[in-house]
């Protein structure tokens, strides 16, 4: 699995979020447009908590396995993969969900009903805010998890 890379996630929550404010901009010229669910910011800090706690038990048991603590309890090499790809995957689906609440919260705040829809505003702000919460989580995973690169082995200048 490829390292995530920020200026792919930076570019997919850009192009997504240009989309959702033309979406908002014409959904609001035919009716009216969806408020915000108040569960979605609280659903991806939820995320971004049980990645960060994630990454903090396995970097806490990697420590303790190189120190040589007596009982340290190893880590299972499926274990840290399925924390990896669970951050990866939490990652993509954060700068998807980014750029639709935040080109729906740009919409909002540009448009002139913004006195009447402030709340929606604010939770599509708080919302970008947890996407970006995830996703610094899941770089945090990626880091914890990664393989050391000892440069040893007959494989060593092979490309991954």
């Amino acid at each position: 699995m490829r390292p995530l890379r920020t200026t792919w996630l930076i570019g997919t929550a850009v192009l997504v979020g240009a989309l959702s404010w033309a979406g908002s901009k014409l959904w609001d010229s035919m009716g009216s447009l969806p408020g915000v669910p108040v569960a979605a910011p609280v659903v991806l800090f939820l995320i971004a908590v049980v990645l960060f706690a994630t990454g903090m038990g396995l970097r806490t048991r990697l420590q303790q396995q190189r120190d040589r603590v007596p009982g340290a309890k190893g880590v299972d090499p499926m274990v840290a993969a399925r924390a990896v790809v669970f951050g990866h995957a939490s990652a993509i689906v954060a700068a998807l969900v980014a750029g639709i609440y935040g080109g729906m919260g740009v919409f909002l705040v540009t448009s002139s009903a913004l006195a009447s829809r402030h709340e929606d505003a604010y939770l599509a702000g708080a919302s970008v805010l947890g996407a970006v919460a995830v996703v610094l989580a899941a770089f945090f995973v990626q880091r914890v998890c990664k393989l050391p690169d000892d440069g040893e082995g007959e494989d060593a200048g092979a490309p991954r």
